[in-house]
């Protein structure tokens, strides 16, 4: 029989899936698969599990929230021999599954997940650690990170805006220098995101149309300080009517890309703490994980 591990966050929403495990076990047995199953313990857990016995399974399956998948995907990059990934999403937000077009029915995702059609998508090499969908930096980049999980659950996508309209009221900005292929941008910087997704933080195309998750480029943007509440709220309209008629925001796409700051200024990877960096090189690894689709 083909070995199938299936690696869960029970903690992920509102903890649906433990509801589930039962059909989607039966399910993926019936799919031919001898089954391991692991609940994930502690933060990285998922990550360094995939590390370790990835290579001794056909089938890599993962159930939670975006942070779970960028776990999985990261252990998947530092093995020799890369298995397919099935994403049963399972988090507030699931922006990238959106991007995959994975349904929000439990068993269908699930039934995707091990039998679905092998899609290879991008992914983002972050210094030395790696990203599926975001790495990005400054306003509301913390509230992923810093929203209780029970909010999260009571309140869902809600609790990254409440959340987010606090930091409004103390915005910091970064001064920079960023470097891609021949250009170079220096200046203060109050949000960076460099995504490969229709979706991030819930917001459909905030980072523009014609986003491909396979085309081995990132689509960037990079938001400079306001300098009064007009700029401010000139930055707010573009970004909400995702028309880039501002000169307050840079949007482009690349392949490579620096940043390299004064001080030490935190990063999210997937809606995670990625920690803080005075440098940062970002690179696509142009279709290096198979996700089902």
């Amino acid at each position: 029989m083909k070995k199938l591990l299936f690696v869960y966050n029970a903690h992920s929403g509102k903890g649906t899936i433990k509801s589930k495990l039962a059909d989607i076990i039966d399910m993926m047995v019936k799919k031919g698969y001898r089954v391991t199953i692991y609940p994930t313990q502690s933060r990285q857990d998922a990550q360094t599990l995939v590390e370790q016995e990835g290579e001794n399974y056909d089938l890599i399956v993962c159930s939670g929230g975006d942070g779970t998948l960028d776990e999985v995907v990261t252990g998947m990059m530092n093995v020799r021999e890369r298995r397919p990934i099935g994403y049963i999403p399972m988090g507030s937000t699931n922006d990238f599954a959106h991007s995959l077009r994975i349904p929000k029915n439990i068993q269908r995702a699930a039934e995707i997940a091990v039998s679905g059609i092998p899609f290879a998508c991008d992914v983002g090499q972050f210094n030395d650690n790696s990203f599926i969908y975001v790495a990005a930096f400054g306003i509301f980049t913390e509230v992923s990170y810093q929203t209780n999980q029970e909010l999260k659950n009571l309140l869902g996508h809600a609790a990254y805006i409440l959340e987010g309209a606090k930091s409004l009221m103390d915005i910091e900005a970064y001064q920079m220098r960023v470097e891609y292929e021949d250009q170079v941008l220096e200046s203060q910087f109050i949000y960076g995101m460099v995504s490969n997704s229709i979706s991030v933080g819930g917001f459909k195309q905030i980072a523009g149309k014609n986003v491909l998750l396979d085309d081995g480029v990132f689509e960037v943007t990079l938001i400079r300080r306001p300098k009064n509440p007009l700029e401010l709220n000139e930055i707010i309209t573009s970004l909400l009517t995702r028309v880039d008629n501002s000169d307050l925001i840079y949007s482009f796409k690349t392949e490579r890309i620096k940043f390299f700051t004064e001080k030490e200024i935190p990063w999210t990877l997937d809606g995670e703490y990625g920690g803080s960096h005075r440098m940062v090189e970002i690179c696509n690894h142009h279709k290096a994980i198979e996700i089902l689709v």
